[in-house]
C-alpha cells in the first residue's frame, strides 16, 4: 500500500472544519463537472471547491504520481539513476493545483531541491501553499506555487511532471503542451482508463518524436501493443483512506486502488526500460503465470514453475506493473 501518511495528517490539520456532508455535496459537484469536461479553472472556482478536491482527489493523484515515479526512477534513487542517469533536483507540476505530484516527488526522491507547482486556479494553489506548510521540510514546505496559464512558454526543470492534466484540454492544445516542455525526463500520469491511455500515447509519440527515449512502463519507444480495441495499459496504486476521506468519496473501506495509465521518458543517458507485467499475476500450485509486455514489442504469457527455484520466488512475490524479468 502506498504511504500517503504525512499527506493525510496535514490534509486532516487543513480541512479540519470543513464536514463531511459538506465535502461529499462538493465533490459530487466536481465530479460532475469533470465529466462534462469542464477546464479546471471553471471547477475549482472557489476555496470551498479547492478544499473538497483535496480531500476527494489529492490523496489518489499523489499515490498514482508516487508509483510511477517510483517505476522510472526505483524505489530509493540516489545522486544516479538506473543507467548512470542523474536523478532530478528541480520539479515543475504543470497543472499541479494543490500540490500531490510534489508530494509524491518529495517523498520518491531525496535529491530534490526545489519545486514549482503551476495552476490556473488561485484557490488551488492557495490550498497548496496551505497544506506544503504543514509538510515535511525541504522541497514541499519551500516549494513555489505559480499562477499561470497551461499551454503559456513553460520554465525549465530537470522533471516534469502531468498528472490527470491532459483530460482537460483539447487535443491540439495537449500536443501543444507536451511539445512545450523544457526538461530532462517527462512522467505524465492519466486516469486508468481506455481514454486515458490513449491520452498517455499520444503524449508519448510527441516526446519520442522530440528524441525523449521512454523508460517506463514500456521497455521501448515502438508501438504500444495494447494500443488495440478493448484492452489498454493501466496499473493501480493502493493507498490508505483517512476518515475524512471515506466522507468526501462517501465510501465505507479504509483503501482504495487508483487505476492509472502513464509514460515516463528521458533526454538523459538511461537504457530501455525493463518488461513489465501488465496484468495480475496467476498463482496456481508450483505455478506462476506472468503477463510480460518486453522487448520486441508484444504481449506474453511466461509460466515460471517451483523448479526455477528463485526465479520462480521472484514471480511469487512479484505484482502487477513490477519489471520483469527481476534483476539479478
Amino acid at each position: 500500500m502506498e504511504p500517503t501518511g504525512d499527506l493525510l495528517t496535514a490534509l486532516d490539520a487543513v480541512l479540519g472544519d470543513t464536514s463531511g456532508a459538506e465535502l461529499q455535496r462538493l465533490a459530487a459537484r466536481l465530479t460532475a463537472a469533470y465529466r462534462g469536461d469542464a477546464l479546471p479553472g471553471e471547477v475549482l472556482d472557489s476555496p470551498a471547491a479547492a478544499r473538497a478536491y483535496a480531500a476527494y482527489r489529492m490523496p489518489a493523484t499523489s499515490a498514482a504520481v508516487r508509483a510511477a515515479l517510483q517505476a522510472t526512477f526505483g524505489p530509493a534513487p540516489g545522486a544516479e539513476g538506473d543507467g548512470g542517469w542523474r536523478a532530478p533536483r528541480t520539479l515543475l507540476d504543470v497543472g499541479g493545483g494543490t500540490g500531490g505530484a510534489l508530494w509524491a516527488a518529495a517523498a520518491v526522491l531525496p535529491g530534490l531541491t526545489a519545486a514549482t507547482v503551476l495552476d490556473r486556479s488561485q484557490d488551488a494553489l492557495a490550498l497548496g501553499r496551505e497544506l506544503a506548510a504543514r509538510g515535511p521540510a525541504g522541497p514541499v514546505r519551500d516549494a513555489t506555487f505559480t499562477p499561470g496559464r497551461i499551454g503559456a512558454e513553460l520554465p525549465a526543470a530537470d522533471l516534469v511532471t502531468m498528472a490527470y492534466v491532459l483530460a482537460e484540454l483539447p487535443p491540439d492544445a495537449r500536443r501543444g503542451l507536451v511539445g512545450a516542455v523544457r526538461a530532462d525526463t517527462v512522467v505524465v500520469v492519466e486516469p486508468g482508463t481506455p481514454a486515458g491511455h490513449r491520452r498517455v500515447l499520444e503524449a508519448r509519440a510527441v516526446l519520442v518524436g522530440r528524441g525523449f527515449r521512454v523508460v517506463a512502463p514500456c521497455p521501448h519507444d515502438l508501438g504500444c501493443p495494447l494500443d488495440v480495441p478493448g484492452d489498454w495499459c493501466h496499473f493501480a496504486a493502493r493507498l490508505p483512506r483517512s476518515s475524512r476521506h471515506r466522507q468526501a468519496k462517501g465510501g465505507t473501506l479504509g483503501w482504495e486502488d487508483e487505476k492509472f495509465s502513464y509514460v515516463a521518458a528521458t533526454r538523459g543517458p538511461a537504457g530501455p526500460g525493463p518488461g513489465r507485467i501488465v496484468r495480475h499475476p496467476y498463482l496456481r500450485k508450483g505455478l506462476v503465470e506472468l503477463t510480460v509486455c518486453d522487448r520486441p514489442p508484444g504481449i506474453s504469457r511466461r509460466t515460471v514453475s517451483k523448479r526455477q527455484g528463485t526465479t520462480y520466488r521472484a514471480a511469487r512475490d512479484a505484482g502487477w506493473g513490477d519489471p520483469w524479468p527481476p534483476e539479478d
